[in-house]
């Protein structure tokens, strides 16, 4: 890469000599301009190529997981470039959802009940056109988890049922209570440590399909719920393999890292008022228990979590919820092979928080670690409105567990 960057830079001054002396018109079009335009672009592209364009880390805690990787899913070995001038993680998080397209997908709704008396609302992509997998018994089933505030309708949800749907399989998004339209039934809502809705979602999906092949993906928070809910459960689930995107490993972390004044001016207060618009819209189930007014008052996710999300579920104080919440502390007890694919430059999830050393001591899990992406972006190409690394690591993920995932076991 060094080499490549000298040959770069030398290229550039050459090719500027030439326009200097050979070309003789007025400024912009002069061999000044056009050279000082042809040295910026080559000195940015010896830059680029040098710095920001690198293979992922790839971090595992058996050869067995590291050799099925590199033969069915390559992506996590080849080189990410990331959108040439858009790399930068802040740039990476915030386009994303304004430039990748949102593929049409047509949802078939079902709320189904908890324990407690609430209800959770899925959205199904049966799939029934499939031809890889024309009998719906067997044919392969992948349940989504969204983000804090998102829900199926989110391009990066959208991305991936398109691309299930080119594989043959059959998706599942489990919106979190209270954020897709439905009425909230008891004065409960969400957090991503505790797993009760998760489990029910899952062996309400296994019952209805046990013969299928059956993953589960999740972004952001809804990694985070995924990966504590494995943790929880080790290898007695019904779920075949899993990956999560962006995941926040350590809670107190995240926390700290968005509550710097720029995140917190450009994630945090957004996030925050989603949030309290999310609990508002059910205000009367929460006044009994919540001082609501004080929660509306919250200027940031820690201080509604403090006022809201702990008091709901019962922790004594904030710390005790966000010690709860983080999955580094249960990754060491996933039962099944797990990809965690996350960013270093991540505002949402800092690089020192990632559990290196504690995933290369679990043969089940993988990490894949760019050197940039930012949370949720992973944006690549000129103009990204398609496909994303991080929708290119899902895909072949997903695939191979489904097609080879039968080597792990015999490895």
């Amino acid at each position: 890469m060094q080499r490549l960057a000298m040959d770069l830079r030398m290229l550039s001054r050459e090719l500027s000599l030439y326009l200097e002396h050979q070309v003789r018109v007025g400024f912009f079009g002069s061999g000044v301009g056009l050279s000082l335009i042809l040295g910026f672009s080559v000195a940015y592209a010896c830059y680029y190529l040098s710095s920001i364009a690198k293979k992922p880390q790839l971090v595992t805690g058996g050869e067995s997981f590291s050799r099925f990787l590199q033969n069915h899913c390559p992506v996590v070995t080849e080189t990410y470039y990331p959108t040439v001038w858009c790399w930068e993680s802040r740039g990476q998080t915030l386009l994303r959802p304004f430039i990748t397209s949102k593929p049409s997908v047509q949802y078939r709704n079902e709320l189904i009940k908890t324990a407690d008396g609430g209800q959770i609302s899925l959205d199904w992509f049966d799939n029934c056109s499939s031809k890889c997998y024309m009998d719906a018994t067997t044919r392969p089933t992948v349940l989504l988890l969204p983000g804090l505030t998102g829900t199926s309708k989110e391009s990066y949800i959208l991305h991936m049922i398109h691309l299930s749907e080119e594989l043959g399989y059959r998706c599942v998004v489990f919106n979190n209570r209270g954020v897709a339209g439905e009425n909230l039934l008891t004065p409960r809502t969400y957090c991503c440590a505790n797993t009760e809705d998760l489990e029910t979602v899952i062996h309400h999906v296994h019952r209805l399909y046990p013969s299928a092949p059956f993953l589960a993906a999740g972004v952001s928070m809804g990694g985070m719920l995924l990966l504590n809910y494995l943790g929880k459960i080790g290898p007695k689930t019904p779920l075949k393999a899993a990956a999560t995107f962006s995941v926040g490993w350590n809670t107190f972390a995240c926390s700290e890292s968005l509550e710097k004044p720029l995140n917190w001016l450009l994630f945090n207060y957004y996030l925050t008022t989603c949030l309290q618009s999310s609990v508002n819209k059910h205000r009367h189930m929460f006044v009994k228990q919540i001082d609501m007014d004080h929660v509306m008052k919250a200027k940031s996710i820690r201080e509604f979590d403090k006022r809201f999300t702990s008091v709901m579920f019962g922790y004594q104080t904030i710390d005790d919820y966000y010690t709860d919440a983080s999955p580094n502390r249960r990754l060491k007890s996933v039962g099944i092979p797990v990809l965690c694919l996350n960013s270093v430059d991540d505002v949402f999830s800092p690089s020192h928080a990632i559990p290196i050393e504690t995933a290369r001591q679990n043969p089940n899990v993988a990490l894949v670690l760019t050197s940039y992406g930012g949370h949720i972006g992973f944006l690549e190409g000129i103009w990204p409105r398609q496909s994303t690394y991080m929708d290119r690591v899902f895909k072949q993920f997903v695939q191979a567990m489904v097609e080879h995932g039968h080597e792990l076991s015999s490895m």
